[in-house]
């Protein structure tokens, strides 16, 4: 039946055999599989979508804010959606199904499927890889669709976990050619007495959000001192590191992962390490580190986050401290070295006499990349609404505070934190 057209794709059926039999529907396999799915699972309306999203947008002012950004989040929620739907398109495009007669192989629902099962561990292999949670997220999906195209490439001789990996961390390398990253010293402060030399300043850095079942027996390698250290290793010396130290591959498998030899493993590693010794704390290897806070670390971040209100005590503020803590606030330049110069510029944010008064505070519990955080929310003077302003992520050192790593709070949706509170 030459002439007609495919009930899925619109393409031309092919010519008939002269054999009897139903007339074709579909040109091939692959179409026919797609529509099955289509009827089972019906495609979300993104008419519909499209029009709520211009109807919210349309509407969208900035007071009252209860309202405003009750509407910003309709917006956000329907706007993923669509990169969702728009996403999976693209996976399922005509150019990528493989053309009739379709070969042996996984078809999308049951590949995807199967690559969902290492979703999360390439989540936070990405995320060491790069630094930044939101890129983490971008290079699994580009992972997900390098491996839907490339799927007849995978011949068996390595597990479908390790192909996945080689993929992921080849997406993270073209990443970083891409986006050149080098961390450099903060720069100083004017008129801020600040202890010993600037630490390095990398924009980049972004939190983790707290998964058990990501983090588990993980956490020393997903702390942010981890992080930042690994940071200024070269990327391929990156990767060796995280392949062979981090995940615990043999030299042989990470050389065969990178398509490099045994003998460039170990150069890298000999290479490595020395760097991260140099940026790591001196007391790390004595660390008894546990998957999620300890209760002294809880109850530490308890008193953390009464003291810094309009309405705590300073001197408690002062003990949990250490003398010489330091307070970084990426992707921010603002840093500080030392307790006093940090209590006398937190001081005048909470002094309602002060002219750099900022408003007032309510906190909540987080933890981010095993470290207990404070989710912080600020109530501006002539408002109502509390707004999300800060995670501050702590790392604790014989019951004192450390280091104190200010994040911005776009990303407390992905800690199950609102972005109000009232």
């Amino acid at each position: 039946m030459t002439g007609q057209a495919c009930a899925n794709c619109g393409g031309p059926l092919p010519p008939r055999a002269a054999t009897r039999g139903r007339t074709a529907v579909y040109c091939s396999a692959a179409c026919r599989q797609q529509a099955y799915r289509s009827r089972r699972s019906p495609a979300p309306d993104m008419d519909t979508l499209i029009a709520e999203v211009g109807r919210v947008a349309n509407r969208l002012t900035p007071q009252p804010p209860d309202t405003f950004f009750a509407d910003l989040t309709t917006l956000t929620s329907d706007v993923g959606r669509l990169r969702r739907i728009a996403r999976l398109a693209l996976r399922a495009r005509p150019e990528n199904v493989t053309p009739a007669p379709v070969t042996e192989s996984l078809d999308e629902v049951a590949f995807a499927e199967r690559v969902e099962q290492h979703e999360r561990e390439l989540r936070v292999h990405c995320y060491r890889m790069v630094g930044s949670y939101d890129d983490a997220q971008d290079l699994v999906q580009e992972t997900f669709l390098r491996a839907w195209r490339g799927r007849e490439g995978f011949e068996g001789r390595a597990s479908f976990r390790a192909w996945l990996y080689r993929i992921a961390t080849n997406t993270c390398l073209d990443f970083l050619r891409r986006n050149k990253r080098v961390p450099r010293p903060y720069d100083p402060l004017p008129d801020v007495d600040q202890q010993g030399e600037p630490p390095q300043f990398l924009p980049w850095l972004q939190p983790f959000p707290d998964d058990p079942d990501e983090i588990a027996e993980t956490r020393e390698t997903l702390e942010l001192v981890f992080l930042a250290a690994i940071q200024h290793l070269p990327p391929k010396q990156r990767a060796v590191v995280i392949l062979n130290d981090v995940l615990g591959w043999k030299a042989a498998e990470t050389a065969d992962l990178l398509e490099t030899s045994v003998a460039s493993v170990t150069s890298a590693l000999q290479r490595a390490r020395p760097t991260l010794r140099e940026r790591l704390p001196e007391r790390r290897a004595d660390w008894a580190r546990t998957v999620r806070p300890t209760e002294e670390e809880q109850a530490i971040l308890r008193r953390y986050m009464t003291a810094a209100t309009a309405n705590g005590d300073s001197r408690v503020m002062a003990e949990l401290l250490r003398e010489d803590v330091l307070v970084t606030m990426p992707p921010n330049p603002l840093w500080f070295s030392g307790r006093d110069v940090f209590l006398e510029f937190v001081a005048q944010s909470l002094d309602p006499a002060s002219p750099t008064y900022f408003g007032e505070w309510k906190h909540l519990p987080a933890v981010a990349n095993g470290l207990p955080a404070a989710a912080g929310y600020v109530r501006r003077p002539g408002t109502r609404v509390y707004r999300a302003q800060v995670l501050d992520v702590l790392r604790i050192e014989d019951g004192k505070v450390a280091e104190i790593t200010a994040f911005e709070p776009h990303l407390f949706p992905a800690f199950g934190l609102p972005l109000t509170l009232t």
